[in-house]
């Protein structure tokens, strides 16, 4: 089991855990109130900065119901590196809110979820040709 040192910004919120016995992700928390106004990208403070083992990364992600409150993350996924370890360096969750109308965030509201993954170092080898057949384009296994 790795073990993480993790800073809370507000130490009246709870400390990030995972809600089942198989969760995959741990759910991270808003900091604060806040009003996401219609069709604008909003940052939203997640209360954690963290320590991590170098060759590790944090992935961020959605919880599966933050599309219910017409919210995404506008980056699609967060990545946290290694060295983004500071005692100031706040996770943020960047929100877009597609709605037509202000959506609410209330402080110690779980709204995306933290996963730790290994770093693979990779080394390119250029190449004029690859040998394999071409499959169609993007997204063709699924279009016929």
């Amino acid at each position: 089991m790795m073990k993480i040192k993790i800073k809370l910004f507000d130490s009246t919120l709870p400390l990030p855990k995972y809600q089942s016995k198989r969760a995959a992700g741990i759910d991270l928390y808003a900091r604060k109130d806040l009003t996401l106004p219609a069709q604008k990208v909003t940052m939203v403070p997640l209360n954690i900065a963290l320590k991590i083992p170098a060759d590790y990364f944090v992935l961020l992600a959605a919880r599966s119901s933050l599309h219910k409150k017409h919210l995404m993350m506008a980056n699609g996924i967060g990545i946290g590196d290694a060295d983004y370890c500071g005692d100031e360096d706040e996770y943020r969750a960047a929100l877009f809110n597609f709605g037509n109308t202000a959506v609410q965030l209330k402080k110690g509201e779980r709204i995306v979820q933290m996963i730790i993954l290994k770093r693979e170092i990779i080394k390119t080898a250029l190449t004029r040709q690859l040998t394999e057949p071409n499959r169609g384009g993007f997204g063709s296994t699924g279009s016929h």
